[in-house]
């Protein structure tokens, strides 16, 4: 924790004097509190959250204003967005960051209960969706989503992975409703469930879709991205807040720009630095996380995201978490653009990097990466005792996956890695001559 930071339990005794945003006479001067809600093991939201705690930028934007202001910033983290929304239409938590269909319950919540709320910057995003993922047991015979009709699924009701849920099984010709008997559980307990055998699948956000499979306690079954439409985390702020104190929240989002350049600049030691903070495995970080990873990290409000979250909130209605949301007055984009400046619209423009095969070679600070799967196989294939972890883009959709963990395609001379069996079958299927092989088989094939 940073000099500025207090734990959150001493704020217990602060508030009296120093409420969420206020200011209170400390010895002539002034002390703010500010109080942010985030959520650690939600890998997507780092540059808000975990990585932007751990290096200490939001506090030394704030100690730079210049305003002679004490400022005291309390970092509250949850496993979910729901609680984040309880406390902000509470009064209680300034600024937050989750997912995207938290956040329209958060812009619904805000505007019911009078305390409205903004959306002011995104932390990461995959246009394709792929930061949702649906696992099974890694013994499951389960092996296309057709296969969950009448299967007990666990899922975050009112999370983005839900949504990725609900969308899927539709498509699959599964009513969301009727067709499975869903678990509304945290993704702990929805991960115990999976492995107790009481829950046939589990739907989850980043990470606990790709930690499952990195610990061998799950293997996709379906890649989000396969819906081919944007998910994404982004940060939240009320209203109230905002107006009063302009220069606190841009100072978190010239922070947050920080963060996420760093993050850009410096992906392993971002990940490491990840892992340190909420104990998951940086191998599991880099991931999602990556030079290559599943999710790119923009604080831009891209309008492609911005039309995403619109098509999120019929999802909504039809589960009855909310009603209609105007996401074009939730949406706040002028707090963003004054922080970043010119750069902003450089931002907006930004294309995304190419996917790409990588190795994280055991006791180094880079990685190494590929032209082609295959070229990481035989990298692999040599070098068997000094590899840390590989990833490679699945070939139809390119979310990255851990290769030993993906589903390999022989045809020809080509070898293909897809994150689920389905995508792959499809792929044998319409390619004579195709054939699924083994991770080994796929190594002996490219050495």
């Amino acid at each position: 924790m940073k000099r500025t930071a207090v734990a959150a339990s001493a704020v217990v005794l602060l508030l009296p004097l120093t409420a969420c945003g206020g200011a209170a006479e400390a010895g002539g001067g002034s002390t703010v509190t500010v109080t942010v809600g985030y959520q650690s093991k939600t890998i997507n939201t780092v540059t808000a959250g975990t990585l932007l705690r751990s290096l200490g930028y939001f506090e030394k934007q704030l100690n730079s204003l210049g305003d002679g202001v004490t400022y005291k910033v309390v970092w509250e983290d949850y496993a979910t967005g729901a609680p984040i929304t309880a406390q902000m239409t509470a009064g209680k938590i300034d600024i937050g960051s989750m997912g995207d269909f938290p956040l329209l319950i958060n812009a619904a919540r805000g505007k019911q209960l009078g305390r409205p709320t903004h959306l002011v910057s995104v932390t990461g995003y995959n246009l394709r969706g792929g930061l949702n993922t649906i696992v099974t047991a890694p013994d499951s015979k389960l092996t296309s989503l057709k296969d969950l009709r009448g299967k007990k699924v666990s899922t975050s009701v009112g999370s983005a992975a839900d949504g990725t849920l609900v969308r899927a099984l539709q498509r699959a010709g599964i009513d969301p409703d009727k067709g499975i008997e869903k678990l509304n559980q945290q993704p702990a307990v929805g991960a115990s469930a999976l492995a107790a055998g009481s829950a046939d699948a589990l739907s989850q956000f980043v990470a606990w879709p790709g930690l499952l499979a990195h610990q061998g306690k799950a293997k996709a079954l379906y890649d989000g991205a396969q819906l081919n439409l944007p998910t994404f985390h982004g940060v939240t702020a009320r209203e109230d807040f905002a107006k009063e104190r302009p220069a606190v929240l841009e100072a978190f989002l010239k922070a947050q720009a920080q963060a996420t350049d760093y993050l850009n600049d410096h992906p392993v030691t971002a990940a490491e630095k990840v892992a340190e903070a909420t104990g998951l495995p940086a191998e599991v970080v880099y991931l999602y996380n990556g030079a290559h990873g599943i999710a790119t990290f923009d604080p831009a409000l891209k309008p492609r995201l911005v039309s995403a979250l619109k098509q999120d909130v019929s999802i909504l209605k039809s589960a009855k978490l909310t009603g209609d949301v105007d996401v074009d007055s939730f949406v706040d984009d002028q707090y963003v653009k004054k922080a970043l400046g010119t750069t902003y619209a450089e931002r907006l423009a930004a294309t995304l990097p190419a996917a790409a095969s990588e190795v994280w070679p055991k006791g180094s600070a880079r990685t190494r990466t590929f032209t082609s799967p295959a070229d990481l196989l035989s990298y692999v294939a040599s070098h068997r005792d000094t590899v840390r972890a590989a990833y490679v883009p699945d070939a139809t959709t390119g979310t990255l996956w851990f290769a030993d963990k993906a589903v390999w395609v022989a045809d020809g001379e080509k070898l293909l890695p897809f994150v689920a069996p389905a995508t792959a079958q499809t792929y044998v299927d319409g390619h004579g001559g195709a054939s699924v092989v083994t991770y080994a088989e796929a190594l002996e094939r490219a050495s």
